[in-house]
């Protein structure tokens, strides 16, 4: 009985010892999502900055050499 009870015990530190290598390898993985997000919200404000202020249908526009 004593045995078993030692082997629990060591089985449930392991688990603990797991839990809290996946709740920091979550934590950080969080903390890149929310820097990535981040940077996609810059890129893409970017991105809206340089965009030309009025909107043209280049297909009926003619090429420079006409």
């Amino acid at each position: 009985m004593e045995a078993r009870l030692v082997e629990i015990e060591i089985k449930l530190s392991y688990a603990e010892d797991t839990l809290d290598e996946l709740n920091r390898t979550v934590f950080r993985q969080q903390e890149q999502i929310d820097r990535l997000q981040q940077l996609v919200i810059r890129l893409s404000n970017q991105l809206q900055d340089m965009a030309p202020a009025e909107r043209r249908d280049l297909g009926e526009e003619r090429p420079p050499h006409y």
